[in-house]
């Protein structure tokens, strides 16, 4: 590797690891507005968003740029697709954030009204497979990045549940259907989250071993 791509390659690791701290940030912030009903927490979200819009499309430009000027090969190629892929997974992961905050907007005048659902159980796994696929690209470990994988069945099964029950109290108490939905909006964008974790998760063990192993059976 010469000194100029190495150079860049350290500078592309560090935008990355930046944009990781900043979008775990957010979905931390916006699952704790979540739980304690907190309007003025999730505006902060909102508010961060442009935010992690901006380093997206940075870090975007520097792979680009790297792809351009230095046609690296082998692991440098790997590592550079990899944050490609891994950058828009965190862009995306930001956008849910946020759209929790909104929901949870929405929902703080009805402060009152108990959550009839364990969000904040689902809230915490998918809080912790984006943590720990982030723990797994810094790193390089592709076990955690394989036990993730097979985490992301447990959020699925959990939103499921959560729309069970959902339909079952709207069929005894339709006055609360405007409520009910927006949890399960809240459900459905965690479930999102865990999805973009367990993308990240991949994309780390294809840096790490050269394997693909999206749309393979789970162990």
């Amino acid at each position: 590797m010469s000194v100029h791509l190495h150079r860049e390659i350290e500078k592309l690791k560090k935008q990355l690891l930046s944009l990781c701290a900043l979008v775990e940030e957010q979905v931390d912030t916006a699952a704790r507005a979540l739980v304690d009903r907190d309007a003025d927490a999730a505006r902060a979200v909102e508010e961060r968003d442009a935010e992690v819009d901006r380093r997206e499309v940075e870090l975007e430009e520097e792979c680009l740029k790297i792809l351009a000027l230095y046609q690296p090969v082998a692991s440098d190629l790997r590592l550079v697709v990899a944050v490609l892929k891994i950058n828009s997974d965190l862009e995306r992961i930001g956008d849910l954030a946020v759209k929790i905050a909104r929901r949870t907007a929405a929902l703080a005048p009805e402060a009152s009204m108990a959550m009839p659902f364990d969000l904040p159980a689902m809230c915490e796994k998918s809080r912790s497979m984006l943590r720990d696929s982030i723990d797994a690209l810094v790193n390089c470990d592709s076990v955690l990045a394989q036990n993730i994988c097979l985490r992301d069945d447990e959020v699925d099964s959990m939103k499921r549940e959560i729309r069970r029950k959902a339909e079952q109290i709207i069929r005894a108490q339709p006055e609360q259907v405007s409520s009910l939905l927006g949890f399960l909006a809240v459900a459905r964008n965690l479930e999102r989250i865990a999805d973009h974790a367990t993308n990240i998760a991949e994309d780390v063990i294809y840096l790490i071993e050269g394997k693909v192993v999206r749309h393979k059976p789970k162990a």
